[in-house]
């Protein structure tokens, strides 16, 4: 199938598109605008609150009348243009296809994927896969104000740098050269969780240990510096000062134990406790080269100036902002703090230095529980190496031009614009928003299709809501048999109590995902190509309930939960103990506590603090109007979770096998939108050894 790189077939239809849409913007701003000045958000309110005779308030009083005398004054042309634009969208296609042309660098390495892999490439033993989910609520201004959410190009802007910054970060992986080694699976990882953490094991163990810089020589040579610092760091947590050489925060023995257990010797063979000078390297010790080999990626920095792309644009739309990012931006990932004498490396695989206070103390909560299998916690950042995004509200035009902008520095392949406008098709009532989604891919994207489902009502009728289906290419096996993935985006009806609603909504899903699968794997008539291999088979996006409401018992009990698993999930009404709700508080949006993604993760840690900010069930007993703030009604779980991830192991190889490595609550994007994004590790094992 080809892949819509344009909204239109035809120059002639590009053009009346463009001159339809410069008549209606000026009433479509100067509305937005009127309504934006009659809704204020509670930081809005408390600054004016602080002084009642401010130049924002005067400029509110003033702004208002003027907006309505020049939204009349344009009404005229915004009708012309309607009557243009209207019959346009009946041809216009369903999403907008753009990818970023790689540069020379990445030409020469293969186009590598985010793992270092080139996309041609499939491992013989499996490869694991990051996805990531996130409701943005990029609305019109107006419209976001009653989330409490304002600016939204701002925000649009700011989340694409979020994003980026957040899955472009450097990631450290160690390899074990002897198998015999046990004491690094055991006693060495354990002591080391507050500075190493263990990525996929599927991972492929190189030939020689890689750098930033390029690889390495293949000679093995002894261990004079630093593999994390370089010579003469002040701080580095491996190799302190001569004075420091006794201390007890050795982030190999923090308790002062036994450093025999873990070093195989005594404190002179130790990489914290021996001699600074030792060139000698230990044969046990995992922080020596003969034993371990620790591999540094991170991605090559993005050029600054606007970057190609292919699809289509408006005039005068150009990249916005710059790289850089006043919250969670590169130099904050970047930025080492000493503070409490602890290793300054986040346990999500990477070098992003980040206070340890709001990242390595996790009283009282372990990061598996019971017979849990994967890794789940509560990030601060997105995954490092991000290979799949899946958005939801991405409604506003000029936001999702921003937003494309700034996440194309990262992923080359890119789903916006999706979704219909005006009438078309199942779609009965007009639809003045288009769907909302936006799906992100580090991996080309073969095959997409998008369905809006016919059944909305009220309110959320007015937006094209429906499902993305995307087919991704990750990879072709030896025996030259494509390994693909499919990808579902999806945004479900929202006003509570329609669950018969969202019920035909996910029957819908459901069928149309078969009948996409079927579609895309069929060969073009008279080609004979090899069958693909399937990888995976995700199901992303905002489901609009959650796992432990009694209103939302039908919704619980949905085949989709038959067909599609929920890492989260014990069962129907049931949700794991440690899953957290993704829907926050709008009300609490601004408060200090959670206004950055640091502070936001420390307040989710915390059982008590974060009754505070999530959205919980409602009580019988309490009044749905009242606040949240200060309730002392018991709390049914930790939360609503409408944020889903699901995956199947249906429709894969006989011996293949899909496991999930890790799953996350990001905080990254506090302040910019009411939810948490949530993100999850798929790891694809074939059961083969590698050769």
């Amino acid at each position: 199938m080809v892949l819509h790189a344009t909204p239109y077939s035809g120059a002639c239809l590009h053009f009346l598109d463009g001159l339809s849409w410069s008549l209606v913007f000026p009433c479509y701003w100067l509305l937005d605008q009127l309504l934006a000045s009659c809704v204020a958000t509670s930081l809005e309110k408390r600054r004016r609150s602080r002084d009642p005779c401010s130049f924002l308030t005067l400029c509110v009083l003033v702004s208002a009348p003027l907006y309505l005398l020049l939204l009349l004054a344009s009404l005229p042309l915004a009708l012309l243009g309607f009557v243009i634009w209207a019959p346009l969208q009946a041809v216009r296609q369903p999403y907008l296809y753009t990818h970023r042309r790689h540069n020379k660098h990445q030409a020469e390495q293969g186009q590598a994927g985010p793992g270092g892999v080139g996309l041609g490439e499939w491992r013989p033993q499996g490869r694991s896969f990051c996805f990531c989910s996130a409701n943005v609520c990029l609305l019109p201004d107006s419209l976001a104000r009653f989330n409490n959410l304002s600016d939204t190009h701002r925000r649009a802007r700011e989340v694409g740098k979020r994003i980026r910054n957040g899955a472009s970060r450097p990631q450290i992986k160690i390899y074990i050269d002897s198998p015999t080694n046990t004491s690094i699976s055991a006693a060495s990882f354990s002591s080391l969780a507050t500075g190493f953490r263990r990525t996929s094991s599927l991972d492929h163990r190189p030939d020689q240990t890689h750098t930033t810089n390029g690889p390495a020589d293949p000679e093995t040579e002894p261990l004079t510096e630093c593999p994390i610092h370089p010579s003469g760091a002040a701080d580095c947590p491996v190799h302190p000062s001569a004075g420091e050489q006794g201390t007890s925060e050795c982030p190999l023995h923090p308790d002062g134990g036994d450093t025999t257990a873990d070093c195989g010797q005594d404190h002179h063979d130790c990489p914290v406790h021996g001699d600074v000078a030792q060139t000698k390297p230990s044969s046990d010790c995992p922080l020596h080269a003969s034993a371990v080999q620790i591999s540094i990626s991170a991605p090559e920095p993005e050029p600054e100036e606007k970057e190609a792309e292919t699809g289509n644009h408006r005039p005068g739309e150009q990249a916005g902002g710059d790289t850089g990012s006043m919250t969670a931006s590169r130099e904050s990932l970047a930025r080492y703090h000493g503070g409490d004498g602890g290793v300054g490396i986040c346990s999500n695989n990477t070098l992003s230095h980040v206070p340890r206070t709001s990242i390595f103390k996790r009283p009282g909560r372990k990061r598996r529980h019971g017979d849990e299998t994967f890794d789940h916690d509560i990030s601060a950042f997105f995954p490092a190496n991000l290979d799949f995004l899946a958005l939801q509200e991405v409604f506003d035009h000029g936001s999702t031009t921003r937003l494309r902008h700034q996440l194309h520095r990262y992923f080359p392949y890119v789903l916006s614009d999706v979704g219909r406008y005006g009438w078309k098709g199942c779609c009965s009532r007009f639809k003045f928003l288009n769907s909302g989604l936006m799906l992100a891919s580090h991996y080309p994207i073969l095959d997409a299709r998008f369905e809006c489902y016919p059944n909305g009502r009220g309110e959320d009728a007015l937006a094209a809501k429906g499902a993305l289906f995307a087919k991704v290419h990750v990879g072709t096996s030896h025996q030259e048999q494509r390994v693909v993935g499919y990808l579902t985006c999806t945004h479900l009806h929202a006003i509570e109590g329609d669950a018969s609603v969202r019920c035909e909504q996910l029957d819908l899903l459901l069928q149309w995902g078969a009948q996409f699968r079927q579609s895309s794997s069929r060969p073009a008539e008279g080609e004979k190509v090899p069958e693909d291999l399937v990888a995976f088979d995700v199901v992303l996006g905002d489901l609009n309930f959650d796992n432990c409401s009694s209103e939302d018992k039908l919704e619980q009990q949905h085949a989709l939960f038959t067909q599609y698993k929920d890492p989260c999930r014990l069962g129907p009404g049931e949700d794991k103990p440690w899953a957290l709700g993704t829907l926050l508080d709008p009300g609490g949006l601004y408060d200090d506590e959670v206004s950055s993604p640091e502070s936001l993760q420390k307040v989710m840690e915390n059982e008590d603090a974060r009754k505070e900010y999530l959205v919980f069930p409602p009580s019988k007993s309490q009044c749905p109007g009242s606040s949240q703030k200060g309730r002392k009604i018991p709390l049914k779980g930790n939360g609503r979770r409408i944020d889903y991830m699901l995956y199947s192991d249906e429709g894969l190889q006989p011996d293949w096998k899909l496991e999930i490595e890790e799953f996350s609550f990001v905080t990254q994007l506090a302040g910019l939108t009411d939810h948490l994004s949530v993100a999850m590790r798929l790891a694809v094992s074939t059961g083969e050894e590698e050769p």
